[in-house]
């Protein structure tokens, strides 16, 4: 069950940002899905979460820990 909300997001990024711009390299898919996610997680309406954004659910309480 916990497949279908990952498969769920990788079909809304698909459709929404990878097929509708055609990105050359890396660098510019990269900076496409950087701004993708943002806008997912601080704009995007989710009727799953009650049409509220996951950063209206779920605000970040402490920073997250820094990778090696």
């Amino acid at each position: 069950m916990d497949n279908v909300f990952v498969e769920r997001l990788w079909r809304s990024v698909k459709y929404e940002e990878v097929h509708l711009h055609a990105h050359t390299d890396g660098a510019q898919a990269r900076a496409g899905l950087r701004t993708y996610f943002d806008y997912y997680n601080t704009q995007r309406r989710h009727q799953a979460l009650e049409h509220q954004t996951p950063n209206e659910i779920y605000p970040r309480t402490k920073a997250l820990p820094q990778a090696a």
